[in-house]
């Protein structure tokens, strides 16, 4: 691991709602100094030329699926943190519906040591609520997790909580954040049964959104809402899809304050219905993405802050899972690599500002999970920092595909933007498409 420190020179610095010019000193693993202009003498020091460059905060992703263990013909927990790195994501928070899942602290444990071992951003980990575990969520310290995570519909991995007492009581016995997917079990079942008797396993993809529909999701949302109104939870949404769940939220108080928050995915900001005929199930996520309309009013929600944590969802599988028939076909796809550019492209287009993605990105995930001394560009915290040229353009290929499973919904998309540097508690991670050798993640800690 390198020990010298690093000097940022003639950055672009995007950091709490503004951008301004200057230099960043690091020292170990901390910012030391942010100033108008830095000297240091010294030969023990790495001077980074930043000029033309944009600094932003390392990217703090509060929903993946890293796959492990159990599952990790997909992928692992060392192939996406290394892809993460490489997109200007620097901290992680994996879901539980792993093989075997994450409902005991047993299992929780057993993630961090290989996360000790193998990552290459900073991680953590959620705990993961069944209908027969609440045992082991009264003995979890608030500390020793991320926060919990309920799903209220099925997806990969079949962790259903449906029963209603049981999620009552989970409600009213945690302090920590219930992080929750959000769709009617009962609802999908009877469209899907609808669709199966119509056309069999062969269920043309552009129905999926009819199947995992508006209605199952809302349905859903509002319930759990209403439940944490009742019970006094802290609860925040994964992955709204449509237009009707944003108006569930509220943008009259400042997160810190929040007791119930939202999340939106780059996919459901990217793609609509309209890309089912191209793309196929490479963009089956549970939930489905969904019409235009929604997706434009889930950018509304962003950026009026009714939604607070942008996220990716990253759920790779490989090609030949996903190119089964749509019955057969699993959910979700690998996006850490390429979110952050994603976003990048959507501010080229005059759709969001740097800005505003820092804080979606960055600041807003580390204030929801009280995360410790990350997330920001301030002296004190860990120097977990991403430079980027916005002027750079490049084409998402199979050959610069980071992912285990080799594929990315954005194969063949040019990004006008690319993540040059990644620093991570202090040490230089990557730059220009070149790894250290070093695994430099740490386990996140929180303010709580």
């Amino acid at each position: 691991m390198e020990s010298r420190s690093i000097l940022i020179k003639n950055a672009n610095i995007v950091n709490e709602g503004a951008i301004v010019k200057g230099d960043v000193l690091i020292e170990g693993e901390y910012i030391k100094k942010i100033d108008d202009s830095i000297n240091v003498e010294s030969n023990n020091i790495l001077v980074v030329d930043a000029k033309g460059k944009y600094l932003l905060p390392g990217a703090i992703d509060d929903q993946v699926h890293f796959r492990e263990p159990g599952l990790t013909h997909k992928g692992n927990i060392e192939t996406e943190s290394r892809a993460a790195i490489a997109g200007g994501i620097t901290s992680f928070i994996e879901m539980p519906n792993t093989n075997p899942q994450t409902t005991t602290i047993e299992k929780l444990e057993q993630k961090f040591d290989i996360a000790s071992k193998t990552s290459f951003a900073n991680y953590s980990f959620m705990f993961g609520g069944t209908n027969d575990n609440l045992d082991e969520i009264l003995k979890l310290d608030v500390n020793q997790a991320a926060g919990l995570k309920l799903f209220l519909g099925s997806s990969t991995g079949n962790m259903l909580v449906d029963d209603l007492d049981v999620l009552e009581k989970i409600f009213k016995s945690t302090k920590m954040v219930i992080s929750v997917h959000c769709e009617d079990e009962g609802t999908i079942r009877r469209n899907f049964q609808k669709h199966v008797e119509a056309y069999g396993d062969d269920i043309p993809i552009k129905n999926h959104p009819i199947i995992r529909s508006e209605e199952a999701c809302y349905i859903s949302s509002s319930r759990a809402i209403e439940l944490a109104k009742k019970t006094g939870a802290r609860l925040h949404v994964f992955h709204l899809s449509t237009g009707k769940e944003t108006h569930l939220f509220d943008n009259s108080i400042p997160l810190k304050d929040k007791k119930i928050t939202a999340e939106v995915c780059t996919h459901h900001l990217w793609f609509s219905d309209e890309d089912y005929d191209k793309k196929g199930t490479f963009i089956k996520w549970n939930p489905a993405v969904k019409t235009a309309d929604d997706r434009e009013q889930l950018w509304d929600a962003l950026l009026d802050d009714r939604i607070d944590v942008l996220a990716t969802d990253h759920a790779p599988h490989t090609l030949e899972e996903k190119k089964n028939v749509y019955t057969k076909a699993p959910s979700g796809g690998p996006l850490v690599q390429h979110a952050l550019p994603a976003m990048l492209e959507m501010y080229h287009r005059g759709k969001i500002s740097l800005e505003k993605v820092v804080e979606k990105m960055s600041h807003n995930p580390a204030i929801l999970f009280q995360i410790a001394r990350r997330g920001y560009i301030k002296e004190g915290f860990f120097a977990d920092l991403v430079l980027v040229d916005l002027d750079s353009p490049w084409t998402v290929e199979k050959d610069n595909i980071l992912y285990k499973c080799g594929w990315s919904p954005f194969e063949g998309t040019t990004f006008k933007s690319k993540v040059t540097h990644t620093i991570l508690n202090g040490s230089l991670v990557y730059e220009n498409s070149k790894f250290s050798e070093a695994k430099a993640g740490k386990r996140l800690t929180f303010n709580r």
